[in-house]
């Protein structure tokens, strides 16, 4: 299945959840945003939402800095 991370299509598989694609992107457990068709998506759901194909997905690292 095609979605579109970041601006740039990727295959990913069918079936596969936010938590799941984080995981895959080894960002599991980092300061992430994350918007799934330009909705933001609290981490409580990302075991909830599966991707359909021509999702837009935005993944936005939170960094820390001065």
């Amino acid at each position: 299945m095609n979605i579109t991370l970041n601006g740039k299509n990727k295959e990913i598989p069918e079936g596969i959840n936010i938590l799941q694609l984080l995981d895959t992107l080894e960002l599991s457990g980092k300061p992430v945003v994350i918007e799934h068709n330009k909705v933001a998506i609290f981490p409580r759901d990302y075991t909830n939402i599966c991707f359909k194909e021509n999702d837009q997905i935005e993944i936005i690292n939170i960094a820390a800095g001065g």
